[in-house]
């Protein structure tokens, strides 16, 4: 950054290097754990604090109603994600903790638990290396507003709340039908899920507290605390209908924990659009730029722009173009960096299409400082290509260039014959422009380890959402995450930072 030049901008590679090293999130995460904990020693609990390096571990609550599938949704998100379960049944048998003797008494007592001993014993669980590393999946906790407002007193912040729900009547007819195995505490059901090993079915038992009597008084209980619970966790939660097969259940509820959660962090997208001629960047791109004030840079009309303004690299574009030759990459660049690096782009962001054409134009690109964070590679086959390419049309009477013989006719016969095809539509020309293009790129997009490929060949409308989604969400990191070994901490940075 100039400090001699007005105004004062940040250069691009600041926001790429915030950006891909979560600089944002990190110091959000370092204030609010400061702000919750409020430390005597604030610079060893901030050290302390990087040095656990688990932001990216699951820290997952699975809440619903009793019989709403939340046990073998949380085993088995447990199991794919290589990580601990937490429940108040695991909390209450750990012969580890002196809390669970405490939460036993109680239970021996009939008595009720009080919400700090549950919230104690949960922090203490969340403080185990194995936890720090791995990260955790709560099952059915927090269940009253209380023990999750006293759980985030604590720093104890899920970064997903998933919330299985179903009406009633279903889930009072699956309870009655739950059976579960001694030994290994995985539920079965009469109807939905029999076991066919006979060894199994041995181990079965029938849990107590499923009659009908009694899932109707839990489920009572659960819709009285559920407001205070969706108060808490309003915008990290996730409602998922239980009504259908479990597997499917599962299926949405991964989809969700792996999808990186939304950030309020600063973004200004620089988006790169590539693919074949005919695959629709130049609409995605236009489309980008009506509905979030993106600067739209076609490398085509820059290079007529600059040829049009008579500008000595305009002088020097100019016979290139003339002699229907393809522009010097290191003129084309210089016509880019001085369009991208201008105070429009830096404040609303680009989308470029056009450019690169080959993977020696993509290094050189990022030679020169010009790195996209979104880039999308829009696929198509040959006969997709020549069927939107070859069959355009423009009327010479109106100048319009809109109609193709499958998708859009002429209004009339008359405006139908007086139709004439470009030249550079034909289908040999565009069969020659295509496999030139493929030829070419075949080693663009390994350049680019985040890059999103999308099928092209579906409605327009189609493929910008898709481009949204991730335009508007991060992007999606490893869903494996693999445990490292550190000093264990001492204190409550383990909890939660999110």
């Amino acid at each position: 950054m100039d400090a001699t030049n007005r105004p004062l901008q940040i250069p691009p590679q600041m926001g790429l290097y915030a950006e891909k090293n979560r600089l944002f999130q990190t110091m959000q995460a370092m204030l609010g754990g400061l702000l919750i904990h409020r430390p005597e020693e604030p610079i060893s609990f901030l050290i302390e604090l990087l040095q656990l390096d688990n932001d990216d571990v699951p820290k997952i609550c699975i809440l619903g109603p009793p019989a709403s599938g939340k046990t073998t949704i949380a085993m088995w998100l447990c199991k794919q994600l290589m990580t601990p379960q937490i429940s108040r049944e695991i909390l209450s048998s750990n012969l580890k903790s002196l809390l669970s003797g405490k939460i036993k008494e109680y239970q021996k007592s009939q008595q009720e638990i009080p919400v700090q001993l549950w919230a104690e014993a949960i922090e203490e669980e969340l403080r185990s290396e194995e936890c720090i590393e791995r990260g955790w999946v709560m099952e059915g906790i927090p269940d009253t507003r209380e023990l999750a407002r006293a759980l985030q007193d604590k720093g104890i912040i899920p970064r997903h709340v998933v919330v299985l729900h179903a009406a009633d009547t279903v889930l009072i007819e699956r309870n009655l039908g739950k059976r579960v195995d001694v030994f290994t505490g995985e539920v079965y059901h009469t109807t939905f899920d029999w076991p066919s090993d006979e060894g199994i079915l041995k181990h079965l038992k029938t849990p107590e507290g499923i009659s009908e009597v009694d899932t109707a008084r839990r489920l009572l209980e659960y819709h009285r605390n559920f407001p205070g619970i969706l108060q808490s966790f309003e915008k990290p939660m996730k409602l998922i209908n239980a009504d259908q097969p479990c597997a499917d259940v599962f299926s949405q509820v991964l989809t969700h924990v792996q999808a990186p959660p939304r950030t309020t962090a600063p973004f200004s997208p620089r988006i790169l659009l590539c693919g074949p001629p005919g695959c629709g960047k130049s609409l995605q791109a236009a489309l980008l730029s009506q509905k979030y004030g993106i600067i739209n840079v076609c490398c085509g009309q820059l290079l007529k722009e600059a040829v049009a303004s008579e500008t000595k690299l305009g002088e020097l574009i100019k016979p290139f173009l003339s002699d229907g030759w393809p522009v010097a990459d290191n003129l084309v660049i210089k016509v880019l960096l001085c369009r991208l690096n201008s105070l429009d782009c830096h404040r609303r962001g680009w989308v470029l299409h056009g450019f690169p054409r080959d993977e020696d134009q993509a290094r050189l690109m990022k030679n020169v400082g010009i790195i996209p964070n979104r880039v999308f590679f829009l696929n198509l086959t040959m006969d997709t290509i020549l069927e939107r390419l070859a069959y355009r049309a423009v009327d010479p009477a109106t100048g319009k260039g809109e109609y193709h013989t499958l998708y859009k006719p002429a209004p009339s016969k008359k405006a139908h014959r007086r139709l004439l095809t470009n030249p550079k539509d034909v289908e040999e020309h565009v069969k020659t422009k295509v496999e030139m293009y493929f030829r070419l790129s075949s080693g663009i997009e390994g350049l680019f380890e985040d890059a999103v490929t999308i099928n092209a060949d579906q409605d327009p409308q189609s493929v910008f959402e898709y481009i949204e989604s991730y335009m508007v969400n991060p992007l999606p990191s490893s869903p494996t995450w693999k445990p490292r070994s550190r000093p264990r901490a001492s204190s409550n940075p383990v909890a939660g930072s999110s």
